[in-house]
Order: structure tokens, then C-alpha cells, then sequence
């Protein structure tokens, strides 16, 4: 593995109505998100600030980021380590915390994995490779906050 990866991103506001920022609520929060050779992700506030609820916004995509990095980096594990994984599905949830000045973070975020693994596999190394998939993750690397995981196992 190359020593520095890096990811381009290209975040275009989409929301002027005409006049620009000139009132709080005469414009929209929509924006674009284009990475290269990529489908472009159309996002917008969270809409507690005006924004809109069909698309994503950063919150969104913060927490996704989260459970998308534990689950390919725990795949890659299970594989390593002889564990079939047949289904995965994780409802994932942040806390973000609103300050008096007005700025907000994240207190925690906790992923959910619903793990299935086939029948002659070890239940017991399926769910030990959660905390492993959690200290090699690369976003929860980076942030300032806990990740949390409460992963469930099923076999069949």
C-alpha cells in the first residue's frame, strides 16, 4: 500500500435563487458533491437549518462514511480470518450535540451490524472482529469522537 492515498472532491453550491445570500431564507442549502468518474451525490442541509429532507447532508454522510469503513474493513477480516459472511446490514445512528455559541459536534456515533454468517463459521471470531474492523477504520480513525458498535451475530 502506497504510503498517501488522497480523494478528490468538488462540492458545488446549487442554491441561489437569484439573490444570492443577501436573507437567511432567500436561498437554498442544495449542493452538489462530484468526485471523479463518479455519480455526483446531490446534498442539502440537515432541515432543522433550512435544508432540504430528500437530499443527504453532511450528517448524513458522516455517519454513512462511518458504517460503510467498519463494514469493508470487517469483510476484509471475516475473509482473512475464515469467516462467511452472508449478510450485513448496519443501522448506524450519530449523536450530535448542539453548543450555546451555536455550533454543533458529534458526541458518539454507534454502529449497529446485523452480521449472518454461514453455519460452519465461528460466531464467537465473527464478533470479535468487530473491534478490530473498528481500530484499522480509517474515518473512525480520524475523528474526534468514540465509535461505538453493538454488532449482532446470526448464523444460517
Amino acid at each position: 500500500m502506497a504510503n498517501e492515498h488522497r480523494y478528490t472532491a468538488t462540492v458545488t453550491w446549487t442554491g441561489n435563487l437569484g439573490e444570492g445570500t443577501r436573507a437567511y431564507k432567500g436561498y437554498e442549502r442544495h449542493y452538489d458533491i462530484a468526485c471523479p468518474g463518479k455519480p455526483t451525490v446531490r446534498g442539502s442541509a440537515d432541515p432543522a437549518y433550512l435544508g432540504d429532507s430528500e437530499r443527504h447532508n453532511p450528517e448524513d454522510l458522516l455517519v454513512a462514511s462511518l458504517s460503510a469503513c467498519h463494514m469493508l474493513w470487517y469483510l476484509h477480516l471475516c475473509a482473512v480470518h475464515k469467516v462467511a459472511v452472508t449478510a450485513y446490514r448496519d443501522v448506524a445512528d450519530g449523536v450530535l450535540q448542539a453548543n450555546s455559541d451555536g455550533s454543533a459536534e458529534f458526541g458518539k456515533v454507534t454502529l449497529r451490524p446485523h452480521v449472518k454468517i454461514a453455519a460452519d463459521s465461528c460466531a464467537e471470531t465473527a464478533m470479535r472482529l468487530h473491534e478490530r474492523a473498528n481500530a484499522m477504520c480509517f474515518i473512525a480513525r480520524s475523528v474526534n469522537f468514540p465509535v461505538e458498535h453493538v454488532p449482532e451475530i446470526a448464523k444460517g
